[in-house]
């Protein structure tokens, strides 16, 4: 069953960065990044609900959590990139 914990983990990244990229700029980042703006996501939006104390549940709840995640994470990379 671990093979398919990881494989959630996956789809749940992929689909959090996804969302997250056109909540924030309105088109994907292609499919690797969506895979590593989702799990870094994931991992910031884990720890920023455990600052409130809040806790997920099932597949819904943890892309909830990767979404919020990832739109923080690409708010923050915003803030540090330059515009002309």
């Amino acid at each position: 069953m671990e093979g398919l914990g990881l494989l959630w983990t996956i789809v749940i990244g992929i689909a959090a960065g996804a969302i997250a990229g056109w909540l924030m700029k309105g088109t994907g980042f292609g499919i690797i990044m969506n895979l590593v703006i989702g799990l870094v996501g994931s991992l910031l939006g884990g720890w920023i609900y455990s600052l409130f104390g809040v806790t997920t549940g099932g597949i819904l709840g943890s892309l909830l959590m990767s979404v919020i995640g990832a739109v923080v994470l690409l708010w923050i990379i915003s803030l540090f990139r330059r515009r002309p």
